[in-house]
């Protein structure tokens, strides 16, 4: 039987108890593993170079160097390496730091473990994963704004089905998922989605992430 590869997880939290915990979580799966733990932002930095991780679980607020410091550290360095914020802070400032520092995922930690494993996972196959709660919280006051006509002008810039796509993209969702939601083929969101980033002039998912949630363009679901 094939072996199934192996998502090699540093942890990076100043919690003991916590820590112990997460790695309950995620060394129960069959395709995870922990290589490591770092209890602040200096010594996560340097476990990357030492341990050669894919993916970096790191909570924001670390004695010395802080989360969102020893992110850019490792971009900067490890740009392969992909960061997945695991934090108790779940508002819109905390949000947009990490994403500036170099976030490939924001989950909090009141989030069940299927939402952290699902994002743990996505983030590795390239994915930007956002807690569906989080995103909803980032940008459920686009709707009334739209009402008062102050993002007229960019909401008309997307079809419809463009601005349904680009939510469902920004809860995670896959080009499979997203045809499957829709009822339509694959081929067909990767033509909208291809159309979405020159419309936007982003150039790849992450960015169009960004993007969106900068200028308000997603509208959750309500």
């Amino acid at each position: 039987m094939e072996k199934v590869p192996t998502i090699r997880v540093l942890m990076v939290e100043d919690h003991l108890v916590v820590r112990a915990g997460l790695r309950l979580i995620i060394e129960s799966q069959p395709d995870m593993e922990v290589v490591g733990e770092a209890k602040d932002g200096a010594e996560a930095a340097g476990k990357v170079q030492e341990l050669s991780p894919h993916i970096v679980i790191m909570d924001i607020s670390l004695p010395g160097l802080s989360g969102l410091e020893a992110t850019r550290r490792i971009k900067n360095l490890h740009p392969d390496v992909r960061v997945l914020f695991l934090t108790m802070h779940d508002n819109e400032e905390y949000f947009f730091q990490a994403i500036q520092a170099g976030a490939d995922g924001y989950v909090t930690k009141s989030s069940p473990e299927w939402d952290v494993l699902t994002a743990i996972r996505s983030v590795h196959q390239g994915q930007c994963y956002l807690n569906p709660n989080v995103a909803k919280m980032l940008v459920g006051d686009y709707l009334e704004r739209v009402k008062r006509g102050e993002e007229k002008a960019l909401h008309d810039g997307l079809t419809e089905r463009e601005r349904e796509i680009l939510h469902l993209i920004a809860v995670g969702h896959s080009n499979r998922e997203i045809a499957e939601i829709l009822t339509i083929s694959e081929h067909t969101v990767h033509n909208h989605r291809a159309r979405l980033m020159e419309k936007l002039g982003v150039h790849n998912r992450l960015e169009l992430l960004k993007h969106a949630i900068r200028r308000g363009i997603i509208s959750p679901d309500v």
